[in-house]
């Protein structure tokens, strides 16, 4: 492991809420060794923009990492010329002409259905009965796997999402990530057929009929649930995610709803799609006074990047006219 200072946490406390514990981890010891996760964390912005583009040392091939082992190797977990192939395959789906066949029935539909449905309820949970439908239809249409629910789609990617955070090592939830991922395989493996004799611009489509081997399609299919439906319902910028900030805003959603107002591009210093990601030490290597050994875990720590005090005036604030367009 690298020699920075050992921290240790409360998993259970910092799972609920981990902010407190890395604000104290940005001020006092910004690169440690948390014993509990058995990685090494960096906190602070600066840190983390310039060690993850170092990919020769901070490297995303982890071949003993939880999501290669529980999940299979994709494009996240690939670097260089490699990440580059298969993320512009990936991608293709999601650009503006293949989706317009598709956003038709979808973007008319499902969220025109779900707001109706809140309307007429006059109170509802945002998350089960609005993202959770919206987020998963639209998974569907992009991945191809229309013949599953958007309610199998949730269940497989909190399944996934909690068997690649296992650190831990609990069993039961190692096993679930195991029936998650199987369901995926087993609903490919229905529709691969239909999608061989009738090529469509869905993602299972093009990835296979760009080559991509089978390995490769079916754990890019599951990082595409994982990510794809677990994000929208976590607070990062997803229709749910936003609004408990804009709620307890103060005065609540009077500039959102301002004629005259224009929120900026981008508002909310707090918010992360992904709170943490992993990396390999590919060499040993020394940065800011902390050495680094080859094959250790380092976890870059997004979620405190986006509350670094050093760049973000009341980080922990939700303030929908904060302008972070411009570099710090």
């Amino acid at each position: 492991m690298s020699d920075a200072p050992t921290v240790h946490i409360d998993p259970p406390a910092f799972w609920d809420d981990p902010y407190p514990t890395l604000a104290r981890m940005r001020a006092e010891t910004p690169i440690c060794f948390v014993p509990e996760l058995g990685a090494t964390l960096l906190t602070r912005r600066d840190h983390i923009h310039t060690c993850e583009k170092n990919v020769a040392v901070f490297s995303s091939d982890q071949p003993g990492g939880l999501m290669n082992v529980l999940m299979g190797k994709n494009m996240m977990r690939s670097d260089g010329e490699e990440h580059r192939q298969e993320r512009f395959v990936s991608t293709r789906p999601s650009r503006p002409e293949p989706c317009e066949p598709r956003g038709v029935t979808y973007s008319a539909s499902s969220p025109m259905r779900c707001s109706t449905s809140l309307v007429l309820a006059g109170t509802a949970d945002l998350v089960r009965e609005y993202a959770t439908v919206v987020s998963g239809d639209a998974l569907r249409e992009l991945t191809g796997l229309t013949n599953v629910s958007a309610t199998d789609l949730d269940a497989w990617s909190q399944a996934m999402i909690d068997g690649v955070s296992n650190y831990g090592g609990d069993p039961d939830v190692e096993a679930r990530c195991h029936w998650a991922t199987g369901a995926i395989d087993a609903a490919i493996d229905e529709l691969l057929p239909v999608l061989l004799a009738e090529p469509d611009s869905s993602l299972l489509s093009v990835m296979t009929a760009a080559d991509m081997p089978t390995d490769r399609v079916a754990a890019n299919i599951r990082l595409t649930i994982s990510g794809g439906q677990n994000e929208p319902l976590t607070p990062s910028p997803a229709p749910s995610g936003h609004c408990s900030p804009i709620r307890s805003s103060s005065p609540p959603s009077s500039r959102v709803r301002s004629p005259g107002s224009r929120p900026s591009r981008s508002t909310a210093a707090g918010s992360a799609p992904i709170g943490m990601s992993p990396r390999r030490i590919a060499t040993e290597y020394t940065f800011d006074g902390v050495t680094f050994e080859p094959e250790e875990r380092v976890f870059l720590m997004f979620g405190s990047a986006n509350r670094d005090e050093e760049h973000f005036d009341q980080p922990d604030l939700f303030d929908i006219t904060r302008d972070l367009s411009q570099p710090t």
